[in-house]
């Protein structure tokens, strides 16, 4: 099975090329079954149409046939990060900041693996704060964290609105 590191390094440059930023790669499902799931979104909205998958599925597909880094069979999956997104990046704790966030660590830090409150934004050394249900501040060194997902509050769904409602009318009509 191909590493995930070499994967984003082959595949993120394209993404770039078509004007999309890399969210996230995996390889995922057993060995039998596998999926190579690649998680993109226009650097404007954060989003991603069904257009836009298919413009990656397209331009990956051919960029992997003609490298073949995947031995035997697997299935593409191109999606957008959804709305309660996996934080990968650095920069996404400062882009979501003042929302609410579940962090696991690699390793105990304080003797805790898990760490859930708002996003504070990042600091010195690649350090990711988060305000604890506890009240406390904590500094999360980002090369610690296993992983990290927004958690589904009031105010992530105000925040990842549509930008368009177009055809939506259309659609209350047809269900009434």
């Amino acid at each position: 099975m191909a590493d995930n590191a070499a994967l984003t390094r082959l595949i993120e440059p394209e993404l770039k090329s078509l004007g999309y930023d890399l969210v996230r790669v995996a390889m995922i499902g057993g060995t039998s079954d596998p999926t190579l799931q690649v998680m993109a979104e226009r650097p404007d909205t954060r989003q991603l149409l069904i257009d836009d998958c298919e413009t990656i599925s397209r331009r990956l597909s051919e960029l992997l046939d003609e490298k073949d880094p995947i031995e035997g069979a697997y299935r593409l999956e191109v999606s957008s990060p959804g709305i309660d997104r996996p934080l990968t990046r650095l920069k996404d704790y400062d882009d979501w900041s003042g929302h609410e966030a579940r962090i696991n660590l690699a390793e105990p830090m304080g003797g805790r693996k898990q760490f859930s409150g708002e996003l504070r934004g990042t600091g010195e050394g690649n350090t990711v704060h988060v305000l604890g249900k506890d009240g406390r501040d904590y500094a999360v060194p980002f090369g610690s964290i296993a992983s990290a997902k927004l958690l589904l509050t009031d105010e992530l769904i105000k925040a990842t609105a549509p930008l368009s409602l177009e055809g939506a009318d259309e659609i209350e009509e047809m269900e009434g």
